[in-house]
């Protein structure tokens, strides 16, 4: 896992004008006033990044798959013209692949995003982003998530939005090595921490998700991820003495004001692309937080590299 966060500033820099110049090539001049995006796990957070970037630079709308509609309910749904996205760093998801072969068959635009070439999802979809980012040995994805990230917003920027050249705000090895030092800095709150939660709001939204999945999956620590709005909501009832939130951009008002402990991730530049970069951190915290629990990051408990679900 750690060899594996640490590729991540190179394939990023090596496969940003692949993915664009593949997504040209698929979807240049062509309009949709739906897209559908199907993902699981870490892909289904790279899915929500990419609803943020859709709805706001293109303004079309955005609708996160539940594809148990159509692979267990067989539910015969009537889309506008629509642009399906399946995001799975392995291929072989068998309910985003479902997904994909419902919508292609209904006669929309589908695309698949994988790191697997050959795979089930790439046979499915009419096109393909393959993100090219190595082989990926660890059970949580890491180099697979942000190279998602990045071809998202490359497909983004096909589809006409005004956004600037990512290759600009790709995060280097010295963020990279920031961000770990952050981590270490910041991993005594989480360890003594007894309620965890993970905050972020727009675009950083993904980020919390993504850290918290990765602290419940690496280093077996419950943690909630929430809309820094959302937790307004109720949740920071729980944000006493023994909490802490990790938080993404600006912190809740009053967080801490009954005894909550306040991680504050490294601040990136603030792009769209903020979120390639801030997961580092997330990253960090989940492996670390991992080793110091005696756990082994690359062998979580009863989890595998490539799970099927339908």
């Amino acid at each position: 896992m750690e060899a594996e966060i640490r590729e991540q500033p190179r394939v990023l820099a090596e496969q940003a004008e692949a993915y664009l110049a593949t997504s040209r090539a698929a979807l240049a001049g062509k309009e949709f006033d739906l897209v559908l995006l199907a993902a699981r796990g870490s892909s289904d957070n790279a899915a929500l990044y990419a609803r943020y970037l859709i709805e706001i630079h293109l303004g079309i709308p955005v609708s996160l798959a539940a594809p148990s509609v159509i692979t267990r309910y067989e539910s015969r749904l009537r889309y506008p013209r629509t642009l399906a996205i399946g995001i799975s760093q392995s291929g072989a998801a068998p309910d985003v692949s479902e997904v994909l072969a419902f919508m292609r068959r209904q006669g929309h635009t589908t695309l698949a995003i994988t790191n697997t070439a050959g795979s089930r999802m790439t046979q499915e979809a009419e096109h393909t982003i393959l993100l090219n980012a190595g082989l990926e040995k660890s059970v949580a994805a890491t180099k697979t998530y942000s190279a998602s990230l990045l071809a998202l917003a490359q497909v983004v920027r096909a589809l006409g939005a005004d956004l600037p050249d990512p290759r600009t705000d790709l995060p280097d090895d010295v963020w990279l090595d920031g961000t770990r030092a952050a981590a270490e800095r910041s991993l005594g709150a989480i360890l003594r921490s007894s309620i965890l939660f993970s905050l972020a709001r727009g675009y950083g939204f993904a980020t919390a998700e993504e850290t918290a999945l990765k602290l419940m999956e690496c280093a077996l620590l419950p943690c909630k991820s929430y809309s820094t709005a959302d937790f307004q909501h109720g949740p920071k009832a729980l944000a006493g003495h023994g909490a802490a939130a990790i938080v993404y951009g600006e912190a809740p008002p009053d967080l801490t004001e009954h005894g909550c402990l306040a991680v504050m991730a490294p601040e990136f530049r603030d792009t769209p692309y903020r979120p390639i970069a801030e997961i580092f951190f997330g990253q960090w915290l989940a492996l670390l937080a991992a080793r110091a629990r005696g756990l082994d990051p690359d062998e979580p408990r009863a989890l595998r590299k490539v799970t099927e679900t339908l």
